[in-house]
């Protein structure tokens, strides 16, 4: 696993697909070498991670801390849920479509308002905004079945209704899995080149040092909104993969505390490297789950070790794992 950390921080596509190589066959052979139940709890996993993916692209690249991308997870969640109940259409990629064009406009109008500031402002209007969004899904419950949710039949995948050739839990465990990974696959190549691109460095330029950024004549506000935009469209995107595998959307997912999920997974794996996101919001899956089957206190547990990152792991899993990865090269 370190290598493959490795080679995703390194500039060389040459090395990166070298050494995702391996991990690619693996995640491809995953079906059919644990149960069905861990399998559908690993899907969840990689859409957390393309949510995550986007929400990196503001905290680690740009400098920016977001505590409302639940709107945009939402978003996208919603979309697929409505164009179930009001235009009847059961396609996948007409989801995803859907899903994509509501984020955009959504994240538009969001990120013309909030990227204007920065710092503690910024994330306040992230997170007043993402509760408006709340409050509009919970109170127009007509529209939007209010607590009882909007329920998402199993979709047809590239115009094929597999769902009604096996039950639902093959059906989640295989066929979509598989759907899931490709594009989880897309999702990542996507990113990487974005953020080893010269907008991506301008981003980081942006990071380190706003003021010397736009000397050079980086044009701050643009670039943020443009990083915005990408950022929620990945999080939108994950929050349509997500329905099917639910099955049923309701407005908790617009509620902050989701919000602070996908902060968490981020910080777990590592917010300042490519990596750390994706490893972070699968671990999270899982430590989530496990917590909630152990204990009804498992909010105080998630706490507890939100608390021991910060103070002991403050890079995260991979951020860590680099570090004792060096340490153990020089000592060699």
């Amino acid at each position: 696993m370190s290598s493959v950390v490795a080679a995703l921080e390194a500039r060389s596509p040459a090395k990166v697909a070298a050494s995702v190589a391996p991990l690619a066959v693996l995640l491809l052979a995953l079906p059919y070498a644990i149960d069905p139940y861990q399998t559908i709890l690993f899907t969840y996993g990689l859409i957390m991670a393309i949510a995550a993916l986007g929400f990196n692209l503001l905290l680690g690249y740009t400098g920016l801390l977001s505590f409302g991308h639940s709107a945009f997870f939402g978003v996208g969640a919603y979309a697929v849920a409505f164009m179930v109940k009001y235009l009847g259409l059961g396609s996948m990629e007409l989801f995803i479509l859907g899903a994509i064009a509501a984020s955009v406009i959504v994240t538009a109008l969001f990120g013309f308002v909030c990227v204007r500031y920065t710092r503690i402002f910024f994330s306040i209007l992230t997170l007043a905004l993402s509760q408006v969004l709340w409050s509009l899904a919970f109170k127009f419950f007509w529209v939007t079945g209010g607590t009882d949710g909007l329920r998402v039949p199993t979709p047809t995948l590239l115009g094929v209704s597999l769902g009604r050739t096996e039950d639902k839990v093959t059906f989640l465990a295989h066929s979509y899995y598989y759907y899931v990974l490709v594009i989880f696959f897309a999702c990542v190549a996507l990113m990487w080149v974005i953020v080893n691109s010269p907008f991506g460095k301008a981003l980081q330029g942006i990071r380190d040092n706003e003021t010397r950024a736009e000397f050079v004549g980086i044009q701050i506000w643009r670039y943020r909104l443009m990083a915005f935009l990408v950022s929620g469209v990945f999080t939108g995107l994950a929050g349509a993969l997500w329905v099917p595998l639910n099955g049923l959307t309701t407005p908790d997912i617009l509620y902050w505390p989701f919000s602070g999920e996908i902060v968490f997974m981020t910080v777990l794996g590592g917010f300042r490297t490519f990596a750390g996101p994706i490893i972070g919001a699968v671990a999270f899956n899982y430590l989530k789950t496990y917590a909630v089957g152990f204990t009804v206190y498992w909010q105080m547990f998630l706490g507890v070790v939100l608390v021991f990152l910060v103070l002991v792991l403050p890079t995260g899993i991979v951020g860590t794992a680099g570090q004792l990865g060096a340490r153990l090269r020089r000592a060699a």
